[in-house]
């Protein structure tokens, strides 16, 4: 299946198997969902191709070489590339499938399946693309202005959160009390928190220790 012109803005049905007619038939059937489908011969052309920085979800045969599926689930879990993924196999295998579900692996679809079903997991897949890619633009955003304070009001801002009092706080770095207000209101600016418990909300949905 070649493949389509895809808008950016809009997410791609990724299916990676190593028959013609099955990837035709894929991407047919998405694209009559309304949904842009794009199809990859090998998992080694994917992983080629494929650019993080678009969302949509992968459809994987399993059985493929010389990379099979789970060997692609793997290199992208090593490149830190986290798109949901439902594999499709002709071959009931329940050690194949533990496998792939350990490996975030969305789904597990046997072939003969039912359409429905098939678009109903696609659908759920794009959804959790989309909330995984909300959340990384998120940390991503809290990150930028964290990197906005200066070393001291790191240290200020994690003593913050970690529940000390602006005395405690004081007492631990050897400043003044006076000090640790201003440097504590300079970070509650730069975080643009507009409380102390939005404060410790960012710094956990950054992974800020």
């Amino acid at each position: 299946m070649p493949a389509t012109n895809v808008n950016e803005q809009q997410p791609t049905v990724f299916i990676v198997d190593d028959e013609y007619a099955v990837r035709d038939a894929l991407g047919l059937l998405i694209e009559s969902a309304g949904l842009s489908a794009e199809g990859f011969d090998s998992a080694c052309a994917f992983l080629k191709a494929y650019d993080p920085d678009r969302s949509g979800c992968l459809l994987l045969d399993v059985r493929m070489n010389p990379m099979s599926g789970l060997d692609l689930q793997e290199a992208l879990q090593k490149k830190n590339i986290a798109i949901p993924i439902i594999f499709i196999s002709g071959h009931g295998d329940v050690a194949i499938s533990a496998r792939a579900f350990r490996g975030g692996a969305v789904d597990f679809i046997e072939k003969p399946f039912d359409d429905q079903t098939l678009l109903s997991r696609v659908e759920e897949a794009l959804e959790k693309d989309a909330q995984l890619r909300e959340k990384r633009a998120v940390k991503k955003e809290i990150l930028r202005h964290y990197e906005r304070l200066t070393p001291r009001e790191k240290e200020v801002m994690k003593l913050v959160i970690g529940s000390r009092s602006n005395k405690q706080i004081a007492k631990t770095l050897g400043i003044s009390h006076r000090t640790v207000d201003a440097h504590r209101a300079r970070v509650m600016e730069k975080m643009d928190a507009e409380s102390l418990a939005d404060l410790i909300a960012k710094a956990l949905q950054a992974e800020i220790a």
